[in-house]
């Protein structure tokens, strides 16, 4: 058990800060594969015969989803501390890695870059794996403040990135070379923003006094994954030696946690597979051609990731924040009629019709996604929840593979 006495901190004490770095963190998550997402008109110039928009997210997805598998089973002998701080690495490696391709074939395309950009896709997977699992599980044994800050971090750096691209696209767009101007500003901001979510978790988050407690608190149950990240926080933690000890830190297993949550965990699975058989493949190449030309793709997916994160914040208004299990399930299921509304609306709507049903996408994403992993921890101990975070994930991850999939049957009848 923890050395120190564990008190209960002061609300004021680091709540704040711990929100803004949370949500830094999540930001940091999505930010280089949101940029990577949202320069694909880029290239789609630069690979116009290897469908980009589905590739890249087809080669980023098996290893995410491979690496979370072996995580999650995994889960209670990680170092949670080397496990984010080397997926956050990977992160700024690989977004450094995208620029130094992009500038050393002088932005030419051709298989040889192609298949260099989707290596470093597939890197971005394994780094998404190893920081949203870790984090997840981190942050579920802590306030739901907490994790909800982190869930619209990873939502606001889609929206970020979206209004920068619009920014950039306006800026560029009569300039020769303009979307290679637009992506490589891109990279450097990734690259920069990367590096400073290494630090936060590295030098900063361990020290919040907030956190501090609820690792402590997490460790005083059993938790053996917080040691590393309390050390950095300057307490240490000894050995259990007493055998009476281990009695009093059992824990539910994986598969009773999976059993009792199994609704939640397939709630996560669906609604991902549903917004990622839409998003952003259908929405970048099968919308059809409207009077925003260029732009409208462009502008389908800002709509999505502004939503989006609307729909994280959502739940921090309680009347309409959806606690029920049954309810939750039913909404997941419901959402599903969103498939023949996108195709009816992409072969006989308008474009204002599709800016709305892909709003909606984003609104139910967010909202949802916010309402099961901020209820599912509820009544766990420490280890159990940090256990529970990183089999919803890994769900989620799964669903993401799954819609990845299905995302090419709109392809059917298409001639490819």
């Amino acid at each position: 058990m923890v050395d120190t006495e564990i008190e209960p901190p002061p609300r004021i004490e680091g709540k704040f800060t711990a929100l803004v770095v949370c949500w830094l963190l999540g930001n940091g998550v999505l930010f280089s594969w949101n940029s990577m997402l949202t320069i694909i008109d880029y290239y789609e110039y630069l690979f116009p015969n290897y469908h980009p928009s589905r590739m890249l997210t087809l080669v980023y997805q098996p290893f995410a989803f491979g690496t979370i598998a072996i995580l999650a089973y995994n889960e209670a002998k990680q170092n949670t501390r080397k496990r984010n701080l080397i997926g956050y690495w990977l992160f700024f490696l690989s977004v450094l890695a995208v620029l130094i391709l992009d500038l050393a074939t002088s932005g030419k395309g051709g298989l040889g870059p192609f298949i260099g950009v989707c290596v470093i896709s597939g890197i971005f997977g394994i780094a998404d794996a190893y920081t949203q699992g870790g984090m997840i599980g981190d942050l579920s044994y802590m306030l739901p403040e907490f994790m909800q800050s982190f869930l619209a971090g990873e939502a606001a750096s889609g929206a970020l990135t979206s209004g920068l691209r619009l920014m950039t696209k306006a800026i560029f767009n009569n300039s020769k070379d303009g979307l290679r101007k637009g992506a490589i500003m891109f990279f450097v901001m990734s690259t920069i923003f990367e590096l400073l979510c290494v630090i936060l978790y590295a030098f900063v988050f361990p020290k919040l006094p907030i956190v501090k407690y609820y690792r402590s608190k997490a460790a005083s149950e059993g938790s053996k994954t917080v040691t590393a990240d309390l050390a950095a926080g300057g307490i240490q933690t000894s050995p259990k030696g007493a055998t009476g000890e281990s009695t009093q830190f059992e824990r539910k297993g994986k598969k009773q946690l999976l059993k009792e949550n199994i609704d939640y965990a397939l709630d996560m699975f669906m609604i991902y597979t549903l917004t990622l058989s839409i998003f952003p493949g259908f929405l970048s190449e099968d919308t059809g051609k409207h009077s925003l030309g260029t732009w409208y793709a462009l502008v389908l997916i800002a709509m999505y990731n502004v939503w989006d994160l609307v729909g994280r914040y959502v739940p921090l208004i309680k009347i309409i924040n959806m606690e029920s299990r049954k309810l939750i399930t039913t909404a997941v299921v419901l959402r599903f009629l969103l498939v023949p509304a996108f195709y009816f609306t992409a072969k006989y709507g308008t474009q204002g019709w599709m800016i709305f049903l892909t709003s909606f996408l984003g609104l139910s994403n967010g909202y949802l996604t916010v309402c099961v992993l901020t209820a599912a921890p509820k009544g766990y101990k420490g280890p159990e929840q940090n256990a529970l975070g990183n089999i919803l994930v890994f769900f989620i991850l799964g669903g993401i593979f799954t819609g990845v999939l299905l995302d090419w049957l709109w392809l059917i009848g298409k001639g490819w």
